[in-house]
């Protein structure tokens, strides 16, 4: 009986076991892993950030890029107003904007 016994409790762990795994697995694809393919993302639109480009800011405020340096970016943001930014400011390119409005 004690053998029997045993079988069962050895079952039952390996079925808890293969559960939380798949609850794991399920947790890693659906949330941590595009978390860090934005982020990825993220970090290499702000590496390619050019002189011209339109972007928006994390406030929300437009603007053309007018200089980059290694950490900073100054922007057009209205005649003669230039603003400087961190580079981690920028949030996206202006235009996304504008091009996702036209696919909805």
């Amino acid at each position: 009986m004690h053998v029997v016994l045993a079988q069962a409790m050895g079952q039952n762990g390996m079925l808890t076991l293969l559960l939380w795994g798949g609850v794991l697995l399920v947790l890693y694809f659906f949330m941590i892993r595009p978390q860090q393919q934005k982020a990825k993302q993220q970090k290499d639109f702000v590496a390619n950030l050019k002189k011209g480009d339109a972007v928006v800011t994390i406030g929300g405020l437009y603007g053309k890029i007018t200089s980059v340096d290694a950490t900073t970016v100054t922007l057009d943001v209205d005649r003669g107003v230039k603003l400087t930014f961190d580079k981690s400011s920028i949030a996206r390119e202006a235009s996304a904007k504008v091009d996702a409005e036209k696919a909805a």
